[in-house]
């Protein structure tokens, strides 16, 4: 039998994993899109809302109501840049931190459930695929 096409698998697997995702992150007081704009700022702040828009793949028009629900949480902080007054420097808080570590550590715990029946070798390898097959088209399109 022949497999199915990798977008209807990972169509399944993305439907699955977001519903499972959802709740954990109504326990937060997220929303889906406020959790990847504020996994963007897990390594730095962001120098400008445009670029933290592109990092957390978010429209920026519509990015802005995702800022101003988490600074309204105490999630991020929008500081004037003190090189450029009219660009906004966007951080994580401390209560941000706080509540985006929680909220990776219970949805590394539901994808452990997730993906429980696979052996611990292949879900291994599946992982590290997976994450080199993103990082490759990341790379493609940053030429």
């Amino acid at each position: 039998m022949e497999r199915p096409e990798l977008g209807y698998l990972l169509n399944r697997l993305l439907r699955v994993a977001i519903a499972r995702e959802e709740p954990i992150l109504e326990r937060a007081g997220l929303r889906m899109w406020d959790y990847a704009v504020l996994s963007a700022l897990t390594e730095n702040d962001a120098p400008t809302q445009a670029q933290l828009a592109a990092d957390a793949g978010r429209d920026k028009t519509r990015l802005i109501g995702n800022l101003d629900r988490l600074e309204e949480l105490g999630l991020v902080s929008r500081v004037p840049d003190p090189a450029d007054r009219r660009n906004r420097v966007v951080s994580l808080t401390g209560e941000g931190r706080r509540v985006l570590k929680r909220c990776k550590a219970e949805i590394r715990e539901m994808e452990r459930d997730l993906l429980h029946g696979i052996p611990a070798g292949d879900r291994a390898a599946f992982e590290r695929s997976l994450t080199a097959l993103v990082e490759s088209l990341d790379d493609v399109s940053d030429h």
